[in-house]
């Protein structure tokens, strides 16, 4: 799993992620992020990375959720 940055340009990805949400209701932009992660996965094709992606995910989730009910 690569956690160090690999993206060449993560400012323009997170703009055209959040572009692609614009005037979608809670429930449509919760199924964009869902197709979203299956392609995702699928380029990733791994299935041993994406469940260390997964359980990364899971932990700073839980990590962030700590932090904010202190």
């Amino acid at each position: 799993m690569i956690t160090t940055p690999h993206m060449t340009d993560p400012d323009g990805f997170y703009a055209g992620w959040l572009a692609a949400h614009e005037g979608l209701t809670e429930s449509a932009s919760a199924d964009l992020n869902a197709r979203l992660v299956l392609l995702l996965a699928n380029q990733v094709g791994d299935q041993a990375v994406l469940m260390q992606c997964i359980a990364a995910a899971a932990e700073s989730g839980s990590a962030a959720s700590a932090g904010s009910a202190a």
